[in-house]
This record gives structure tokens, sequence and C-alpha cells, in this order.
């Protein structure tokens, strides 16, 4: 009896990882919000925190040197060390974001304003914070001519944009990096301080698009991880993002007990990886030893003369070494493959899963692998 109540527990806990978050999030935000998904991602990477009382006011401004920081720590780059003075007429290097600001100049997200004022403390414009974005992507030339067609169809309020941020408005429109709050759809609004829901928004499509196409200095840093490791076949990959296709199947080891005899539909389940999981060019996927987790699906008892036992497995939970945990939904199957002729003509056979035994797992769903880091976008 105890055992039966202590595996209803564990079921209920798996069941719980299953439907939260993998982190705390904020008391203001809920998963309905327009920026949800995004705030929680950059969030769980470390790119946004929150407020000590445990909100993350979405609607308040950033300032700009807040905004290089986000910027720099979204694209990975915070602990690259870079030589590129900056002259700027209010940062001394014993200002808490001079080298955040030092790596933007560097890897050519902002200019070098040679002796003008930063204005770390201003808020930061929708015009400066989607140049910044832009300036990320490696993107073509377009004409003035082309600029203005993009954005006098685009924005409503184009005539009000900067002169200098007429390009950058332009490509921002092309590559889906215009982000617009609902209630002002068919503006710009460029001289508006973006706020911090806008940010977080603006910051995760600029790494997807990074990850894709990034601007000639971040692709000379922007280096995926190679390893050993089980080789996963059709694997795509574009820049430093590797998708691995819904169908794939590869090896899960066991650390639960499973069995026709045994289990239930809905008890928990648990496994590894095996090996690191690695693309035919070696570009490291999924670490070993991520984690597993998910529930009994069907159960099929062994009945002489009837039927053989077999279970099937879904999982629905990836925990990462790097502490990520993502929806990843995948069935295995464990059913008496090696019986004999006649143990197999007169069933009846029951087949266990034993902690360590290597089970293959069929994804039904893709993945989308960010190959600098291991990141998985869900």
């Amino acid at each position: 009896m105890f055992k039966k109540i202590m595996k209803g527990v564990f079921a209920l806990a798996i069941l719980a990882m299953v439907s939260s978050p993998a982190h705390a999030f904020y008391s203001d935000m809920d998963q309905d919000h327009w920026a949800y998904q995004s705030i929680k991602f950059l969030t769980e990477i470390g790119v946004v925190v929150g407020f000590p009382d445990g909100t993350y006011k979405p609607e308040i401004p950033v300032t700009r040197a807040e905004f290089a920081s986000m910027a720099i720590k979204s694209l990975g780059q915070e602990h690259t060390n870079v030589s590129q003075d900056i002259h700027f007429a209010d940062i001394t290097r014993d200002f808490w974001a001079y080298n955040i600001i030092e790596k933007a100049v560097y890897f050519n997200l902002i200019p070098d304003s040679k002796g003008e004022a930063f204005r770390p403390f201003d808020p930061v414009t929708r015009a400066e914070a989607i140049n910044l974005a832009v300036n990320a992507i490696a993107s073509s030339n377009i004409s003035e001519q082309r600029a203005t067609d993009v954005c006098s169809k685009a924005y409503k309020d184009y005539t009000q944009m900067p002169a200098w941020f007429l390009m950058a408005a332009a490509k921002s429109h092309l590559l889906n990096l215009d982000v617009i709050m609902p209630g002002g759809e068919g503006t710009m609004q460029a001289n508006r301080p973006m706020n911090r829901a806008e940010v977080a928004m603006l910051l995760y499509r600029m790494m997807q698009e990074a990850k894709l196409n990034p601007n000639d200095k971040l692709a000379e840093v922007m280096q995926k991880r190679t390893a050993d490791g089980f080789i996963v076949d059709n694997v795509k990959v574009q820049g430093s993002i590797g998708v691995i296709p819904a169908g794939t199947i590869f090896p899960i080891k066991l650390t639960s007990v499973v069995g026709s005899d045994i289990s239930n539909v809905a008890d928990a389940y648990t496994a590894v990886t095996p090996n690191n999981y690695v693309t035919r060019e070696k570009y490291l996927l999924i670490s070993e030893n991520s984690e597993m987790k998910g529930q009994v699906k069907y159960v099929q008892r062994g009945k002489v003369f009837k039927q053989q036992g077999e279970v099937i497995l879904k999982n629905e939970l990836l925990v990462t070494p790097n502490d990520q945990a993502v929806m990843v939904y995948g069935v295995a199957t464990l059913d008496p493959q090696n019986i004999g002729f006649w143990r197999r003509l007169f069933k009846g056979k029951q087949v266990t899963g034993k902690k360590g035994d290597i089970v293959n797992l069929r994804l039904l769903a893709p993945i989308k692998v960010d190959l600098t880091n291991g990141y998985i976008y869900e």
C-alpha cells in the first residue's frame, strides 16, 4: 500500500513539473500577456530579471545602458573579451556598463560617437533599440526609395521617424523586428521609450534571427559546440540553429522501472540520454545525461494464448544539464520482440523495462536547438 501511495505522489510531482514553468515567474505576468513567452524565455537564460517584489513591471521603460547589457547577454557575448576603446563623453572605465558598451561598439551594434554623450540613464527609444537589433543581423542593402516605400506602407506615422532611422525601420519590418504593442498596429512610434515587454519581444526576435544570420563581427565568435556521441540523422542546420525533425528516433536509458505487469496508465517514468546527441558534423544537440520525464501512456497485460505484454511511454519533459526544462514530446514502446517462436505462438509474455535498459524514443514534434549554448526553443 505504501509503495502505491509513493508511486502516486511521484507521478503527481512529475505532472506538476510538466505543467508548471521551470523557474519562478512574475506575479504581474500571466500566459495571456502578449510578450509572455519572450519574457519567460529570456528570464530562464538570465537576460532579463524581475524586481525584488516578484514583479516584472512590463510597462516601465529601459535605460540605454540597461538595453545594451540585455542585448549583449541575449547574443551570448557578455563574457567575450574585446579590445575596443570607446570615446563617449559621459562614460568612464569605472561605469558599471563600460565593458558592455565597449562590446556593443565592437560588434557594430551601436556607433562610437567620438566624444559625444552616450546618455546611459536616458530611456532607450524604440528607434534606438530597433536600430541596434537590426545592426546585429546580416542583411542586404536597400535603397532609400525602397526604405521609403516599405515604411510608408507599414507605418502611418513614418513621416515622424528620425531621418537616420528610415533605413533601419524598413529593414526591421522586412526582418520582423518591428515589435508593435497591441493597440499600436500600423505605427512605429519611433521616439517613444521602449518598455520592458517590448524589449523582451525585440531581443527574443533578434536572438532568433542573429543565430541564423549574424553580422560579420558576431559570426566570428558565434561558434557551434562540438562533441562525439550518437549521430542524429536529418538534422537541419541553419546558422547556429539545429532542428531535430519530428519522427526522429534516438535511444534513452530508463532510470525507473516500467512493465506490463507492474505499471498502470499515468504512472510516471524517467530516463536520461545515454550519450551526447550530435549532428553528422559533430555539432552538439543534446548533452549526455539530460533527463527525460513523462508518463505511461498505454499498458497491455500479457495473457496466455491471447496477447503479449506491451507498454507505451509518452515523454513530456526534457531537463538539460544547464537546468533548462522544456516540453519535448515523444513515445517509446516496450514489447517482447526477442522471444522464441513457441512463446510467441502461445503468447502471454510480460515485458519489463529495468533501470539502465535502453529503449528507442520517437519524437512527436521537432526540437529546435541553439548550437552555440544548447538552449532549446519552445
